[in-house]
This record gives structure tokens, sequence and C-alpha cells, in this order.
């Protein structure tokens, strides 16, 4: 027979009127169990990327002359190598691996991490700040021979040949050519560069894209096909003469899509709010544009124009397939041939001959000069404030 069972009824005390149990009754409260304790995450100290100590200072000094001496042995004594730039690789490595095996003598594997990326960082930068002193440095080297002739800024080459001493003879004629080609280029795409990124900018639209599309792309054309277009458009097609102007608009077809695209993100930088509170007071779009959104944007405007600038300047195959090199001095954009720094070496570094070659390295540690001046010159003016213009 089959015993059922039964649980008893729970009897809950009925509340008192005011929330409370009933007199004479007991209340039990249950007590909330303890609640888990949790641990306290320890706090990670704070990891120096940069030696602090005089024992860090020690292995990164001692780290780097014995990755020098290790790789002075390895490379000439035991390897069948020759060269500088394996030299300075197998240095950089050697010092990598004597790194990481002093730091880990000391420190947790985060710290040997963070050592080793801080170096790897450091030393690309100075490998590139190496690479571009000594270009520069080599070139002015090279050239100071010529640099020192007063006459190199003075004349041409019209009087001298290749046997010629270096003090007859200059490079007159490639700096006047290289600035009226670079003047004229200026004043071709200064005004279309900006007026096409207020186009992309402030109109908008669907064929705004494609203008968009089509700026990016000319950024990557190459110079040689900036100079073909020109020769075949203006000269093969239109019987244009070889001249200065050619070589000048060769020279804006190479600088346009620079200054569009730089100016177009300046242009997306100024706020909105400006634009808004112009339309607001009644002003119209072009009155806002003129009066608010290109004023406000004038250094990086300056800046996109240098930027371009330094990019036409250094332009050596336009300007040989529109104009072509000469040896005399060429005032007149409209007629005969007119020279450039950067095709003034081109030539003189093909001869062979001493002179000449010393001639040439003078003309690039100018253009070296004037490059540099143009980006010095684009970085002080992006850093200025509103408020200094």
């Amino acid at each position: 027979m089959q015993t059922e069972t039964t649980t008893p009824p729970r009897i809950v005390a009925p509340p008192a009127s005011n929330g409370g149990p009933v007199r004479g009754t007991t209340s039990v409260r249950a007590e909330p169990p303890p609640a888990a304790t949790e641990p306290v995450p320890a706090v990670e100290p704070r990891r120096e990327l940069r030696p602090r100590t005089l024992d860090d200072v020690l292995a990164l000094v001692g780290s780097v002359l014995g990755g020098l001496s290790l790789a002075w042995l390895l490379f000439r004594r035991l390897l069948p190598t020759d060269g500088a730039v394996g030299f300075v690789l197998l240095w950089l490595g050697c010092f990598l691996l004597l790194y990481a095996a002093v730091t880990m003598i000391r420190h947790p594997a985060p710290v040997i991490a963070d050592r080793i990326a801080a170096a790897v960082v450091h030393a690309g930068a100075a490998l590139v700040g190496a690479a571009l002193l000594t270009v520069i440095g080599y070139t002015v080297w090279r050239g100071l021979d010529a640099l020192v002739q007063p006459n190199f800024y003075t004349e041409d080459l019209s009087a001298a040949g290749p046997l010629t001493p270096l003090d007859t003879g200059g490079a007159l004629h490639a700096i006047v050519g290289t600035l009226i080609e670079i003047g004229i280029a200026i004043a071709v795409t200064l005004p279309l560069g900006v007026a096409t990124a207020v186009f992309i900018t402030e109109v908008g639209g669907r064929f705004s894209r494609l203008v968009r599309t089509i700026v990016e792309a000319m950024t990557a054309l190459p110079s040689i096909v900036a100079g073909l277009f020109i020769y075949t458009v203006l000269q093969v097609t239109l019987g244009f003469p070889r001249s200065g102007l050619a070589a000048a608009l060769a020279l804006s077809v190479m600088m346009l899509p620079i200054i569009a695209r730089a100016a177009d993100v300046v242009l997306r930088v100024v706020p909105g709010g400006l634009r808004e509170a112009s339309l607001a007071l009644g002003a119209s779009q072009w009155q806002t544009v003129w009066h608010v959104v290109l004023p406000t944007a004038r250094p990086g405007l300056a800046t996109a124009l240098i930027l371009g600038t330094a990019r036409g300047v250094g332009e050596t195959s336009p300007v040989l397939l529109t104009s072509g090199a000469s040896n005399f001095l060429n005032a007149d954009p409209l007629n005969n041939s007119m020279n450039s720094l950067p095709l003034f070496v081109y030539s003189l570094v093909r001869s062979g001959e001493p002179t000449y070659i010393a001639r040439a390295f003078g003309g690039a540690a100018l253009l070296l000069v004037l490059v540099l001046v143009l980006f010095v010159v684009a970085r002080v003016v992006a850093a200025r404030r509103d408020g200094t213009r």
C-alpha cells in the first residue's frame, strides 16, 4: 500500500496595520547570505619605456658598443661580406639581441617587449635622419668647389665648355628659368586648385565625387605623362613652340592635384558652425566662402601652395620634353628653350667631365636648399594659430 507524503502548510503571520507582524506572533527575518569577498586586482605598475636608472643607461650604452664590436667581428673577420649598409643592419641586429638579453636579467617580459619596440622605433628614425643628412652633406661637399665661386650665381654656360675652369660660367640661366617656370605654374594652379577644392567641399553633389576621384588619381600621375600630355596637345597638335611656357604648363599638371587635394583637406577642417552663422546672418553661399571659409583656412592654403611648389620645382622630364636644355640665359617664356635647375643637373652630370660634374652637384645643392626652405616654410605656416595671422 503506497503512502502519500504531504507537506505541512506554511503558516505566515498576517501583517499588522502598520506593515509589521501581528502582536503575539514571532517574526523571523532571514539574513542575507554573506557576500563573497572579491579580491582587489593588483594595480600593475607603470612601465617606463626610457631608461631611468643608471643601470638602464649603462645597459643601453653597453648594448650599443657590444653590438658594434660583435658586428665588426662577424662582418669583417668571420663572414665574407662587405658594404656599409650590411654592416649597419648587422650592427642593429646585434644591438637588439644584446639589449634584450641584458634587459631580461632584471625586468619581466612586458618590459623587454617595450624596450625592444622603443629601440626599433628610435633606430628607424635615426637611420632616416642619417640618410637625409648623408644625402645633403654629400651633395654640398661635391658641389662646394662650384658653390664658392661668385660667377656660379651670375653667369650662364654660354661661354663655358666641359674643360673650362670653375671660375668661368655658372647656373644663372637655370636659376632664372626655374623661377620663371614655377611662377607661371603657381599663377595657373593656385586659382584652379583652390576653386577645385571649394567646389568639392562647399558645392558638393554627384559631380564633386567624380572630381575628387580624378584629383586623387592625378596625385600619383608620373611626371613623364604630364610632359607627354603637354607635348602632344600643345606642340604636336597646336604647333606651340618649345618654350618655358610649355614647361610651366607641364609643371602645372603636376602641381594642380597636390594643391587641390591639400586645399580640400584644409577646407573640410573649417568648423561648420562658422558657415551656419554666416548663412544665418543673411550672407549668400559665395559670400560665406569668400569672407569666412577662405580667410579661416588661409594658413592651410599657404601650406598647400608650398607643397605643390616643392613638388613642381624638382621635376626634370616635363621640362626636358616641352622646353629642352640650353646653356644660355633666356628670360622670355614664349620663345626658345629655357633651362631649369633639375634639367641643368641632369644635362651636366651626363658629360662625365669633372668641372661639369662639380657644377651639377652645385646646382643639386641649390635645389636641395630651395626644397628644404619650402618645406620648412610650410611647416611654420601650418603651425601658426589663427591669432598670429
